[in-house]
């Protein structure tokens, strides 16, 4: 039995034109009599009259011959039939007069036989009209491409310079392509996704093949060019391309790639590549250097801020890492950067301090895919930023407590806090903590954080233990220890609620207001 035919594929970039379209084309009267009616792509269109035109063949034609030098016996339809299947062609046109009045029946069976579509072109239909139709369609199928490729450049680009790029570009790339994409870290763990993720085990599978990727291209040295990887696996086809870096972007869709998405891919994941380089993630541009030459020869911090964000607040950020990782990897500092929305980072093994202009963090939930925990306090000026710091520092801890990605700081507008002078609600709140001025070892500062986190998570001994990472019972007894010395009952809620307020007035505790 004869194999199936495989035509030869057109090479990447050539218009191409699916069967059905020449088929059903009004005034040409073309009608498939023989071979299977899938949609086979015609890259070109030939004329032949040769008795063996196999090797004068490219492969992807549709060969159109009127049966001038046709082979006179069945055997060598069949012959003819069989050479022309292996030179790769497409399909066979036969046309209909001036030599045959219909179709041979030999050439019929030969063609069903090696599964090879056969065309019957009606004797009013010229092989140049033929011709002339299949490259009007390529033409304007050539056109719908680059009009999709530049409105998807133009997207692309748009994206790019967003607040926060990374996830824009992957946004826009999913979109275009109907797939999902994800943005992967040299060991396969995914660092930001977009569109809709496919089920179980498309993931699994397109993280390993970008690992395997990874790792191949790792093994090529620095400076070696990107590589690129393709399988199809559960209903899925899978594609994976390496970024400078050790990233790698996946793709999955339920249809191969076209070469449309091919070419928006290469334009993604060029952009990709400049977004994560290290000068990107580091923000080195000329306002970065002045604030930093400003800073060194003795300026104020407010004058720095100035030129980094003109006239406009900052979000201090204090993070966490469960996991450990390399603490300088330019490709990780990019990709919490773009999470965070910006450049302003200090990561110092599993501590993270940042500064965010304007209203916070672009993408929390991003940071947390990157094994962050964050604490976000509440917009501040230049002058207000230590005061910020402690405040995301506590926030940092209730998320820690909690559970949570991220915890922001607590604001409120008008409270009880505003009914009483700023000044005498000080003096209250020093003279209620000053027994605890001398007291020994931890000493009255950590007994003071110790009360202070105690008290923000409701007496929870095993909540305030998590956040203050220490034992449960080293807390109780810093928690007597603190009642002791101020003389009060701290299993009393009254008690507590003043003690809270009077916290909340110690210097550096709440920001001033303006």
């Amino acid at each position: 039995m004869s194999q199936p035919h495989v035509p030869h594929a057109p090479a990447p970039g050539t218009p191409v034109l699916p069967l059905a379209v020449l088929l059903d084309a009004p005034g040409l009267g073309l009608t498939l009599v023989a071979g299977p009616r899938d949609d086979r792509l015609i890259g070109t269109i030939g004329t032949t009259e040769l008795p063996e035109p196999a090797p004068y063949l490219y492969g992807g034609e549709l060969l159109l011959t009127a049966g001038v030098r046709f082979p006179p016996t069945a055997e060598a339809v069949d012959a003819y039939v069989r050479s022309v299947v292996e030179a790769g062609v497409a399909a066979l046109g036969f046309g209909v007069a001036p030599v045959y009045d219909e179709v041979p029946a030999v050439l019929v069976e030969a063609c069903e036989r090696h599964r090879l579509p056969l065309v019957r072109v009606p004797p009013a239909t010229p092989f140049v009209a033929v011709n002339r139709a299949a490259y009007q369609f390529m033409a304007e199928a050539r056109s719908r491409d680059l009009r999709e490729v530049s409105e998807a450049q133009s997207a692309l680009a748009s994206a790019a310079g967003r607040p926060d790029p990374l996830p824009a570009v992957l946004h826009q790339l999913a979109a275009r392509l109907g797939a999902w994409a994800a943005l992967f870290d040299a060991g396969g763990q995914e660092l930001f996704t977009a569109g809709t993720r496919p089920g179980a085990p498309a993931p699994r599978q397109l993280r390993e093949l970008a690992a395997r990727t990874s790792a191949r291209a790792a093994d090529r040295g620095p400076g070696a060019p990107p590589a690129a990887a393709a399988e199809h696996a559960a209903g899925r086809h899978l594609t994976v391309h390496t970024l400078p870096g050790g990233l790698a972007l996946g793709l999955a869709a339920e249809a191969p790639p076209t070469g449309v998405h091919r070419s928006v891919t290469g334009v993604a994941a060029v952009l990709l590549s400049l977004l994560t380089s290290p000068r990107h993630a580091l923000g080195a541009d000329s306002s970065t250097a002045g604030a930093l030459v400003r800073l060194l020869l003795g300026g104020a911090p407010a004058d720095a801020a100035d030129l980094l964000h003109p006239g406009g607040s900052w979000v201090v950020v204090r993070g966490r890492r469960g996991r450990p990782g390399p603490e300088a990897d330019p490709v990780r500092l990019a990709a919490l950067g773009t999470a965070l929305g910006t450049p302003y980072l200090d990561v110092s093994g599993t501590s993270l301090l940042a500064l965010v202009p304007g209203a916070g963090p672009a993408d929390p939930d991003a940071a947390a895919r990157l094994g962050w925990t964050l604490g976000v306090s509440a917009p501040a000026g230049p002058d207000g930023l230590p005061h910020a710091a402690t405040h995301a520092e506590r926030a940092l801890r209730r998320a820690l407590a909690a559970g949570l990605p991220a915890a922001r700081q607590h604001t409120e507008a008008l409270s009880v806090h505003a009914l009483v002078d700023e000044e005498d609600a000080r003096a209250h709140a020093e003279a209620v903590f000053a027994p605890l001025a001398g007291a020994a070892a931890p000493g009255a500062a950590v007994l003071l954080e110790t009360l202070r986190t105690w008290l923000a998570h409701h007496g929870s001994w095993d909540r305030t233990a998590a956040a203050l990472e220490l034992h449960r019972n080293t807390v109780r007894q810093r928690i007597a220890r603190t009642g002791e010395l101020l003389g009060a009952d701290l299993s009393d809620a009254d008690v507590r609620m003043e003690l809270w307020f009077a916290l909340r007035r110690l210097p550096g505790e709440r920001p001033r207001r303006t």
